[in-house]
């Protein structure tokens, strides 16, 4: 794996012919995609994105506004720009991937084949949260309830001090992050959810088509909000599958060019 500070590069045998990159959840890491690594069709490269203010990445600053963080992602990203790209977000990476995509439409004229978006209605039917004004007690109970691969950690009080701050600065974005007229994307949506999500109902899903002219579609998976650990393999397929359909798309247009 390559890293700079903020992508973690997962290399492939063959020659890359596109690139998928993942955006975690709230005080999550760009580890917690590690697992898809080598389960991808033959030529896409997995990139992780680390956020700041966690692991090696620990004596930096959160970020604190969406768009901020939008744009410093966007601009890591464009040297990558002469392959296609899928972008996929869970939880808070919804919002992050929805704002990276529209960035790169609109300066670069660069559209994904695809944005996967998991466990999180369309941004602009948010109407706020506060669970960063809890105390650690409540934030840590709050965060063991949700489960995930991180839940474990809110068990150790020693680790507190050091996954409650980005987590916390991670809530507060997105407390503050509600666009109001979010534009239409270009590119076709995947909305991924569990069906016993309740911080996110199946019902809300749907709502990303409000944000896209290319159609979206819904994948429901067994689980909460942090199905992706234990329906890992179905999800992965499901990625592959579109990935390898607009790959087949790109073919048929080439052909008739």
């Amino acid at each position: 794996m390559s890293m700079n500070t903020w992508l973690r590069r997962h290399p492939v045998a063959e020659p890359v012919v596109s690139r998928l990159v993942c955006l975690p959840h709230a005080g999550g890491t760009a580890g917690s995609f590690a697992g898809w690594a080598g389960r991808l069709p033959a030529g896409v490269e997995l990139i992780a994105v680390q956020y700041p203010g966690r692991q090696d990445r620990l004596g930096e600053e959160p970020f604190g506004d969406m768009a901020e963080m939008a744009e410093q992602v966007a601009r890591e990203l464009r040297p990558l720009l002469d392959l296609p790209m899928a972008l996929f977000g869970h939880s808070m990476g919804t919002g992050l991937a929805y704002e990276v995509a529209g960035l790169l439409e609109r300066e670069h004229g660069f559209v994904v084949d695809h944005v996967f978006v998991s466990a999180r209605p369309a941004p602009h039917l948010i109407d706020g949260e506060h669970r960063h004004l809890l105390s650690d007690e409540e934030l840590a109970a709050e965060m063991r309830g949700l489960g995930g691969p991180d839940a474990e950690a809110f068990d150790h009080p020693e680790l507190l001090p050091l996954i409650l701050p980005p987590l916390r600065a991670d809530l507060a974005l997105l407390d503050r992050y509600r666009p109001e007229r979010p534009a239409p994307l270009r590119a076709p949506i995947t909305v991924f959810g569990g069906e016993r999500d309740d911080s996110c109902p199946v019902s809300d899903l749907p709502s990303w088509g409000e944000i896209t002219t290319a159609g979206v579609r819904v994948r429901i998976f067994p689980g909460g909000h942090h199905y992706l650990r234990d329906a890992e393999d179905e999800v992965v397929a499901a990625v592959s599958a579109e990935i390898l359909a607009a790959r087949q798309r790109r073919r048929r247009s080439a052909s008739l060019a």
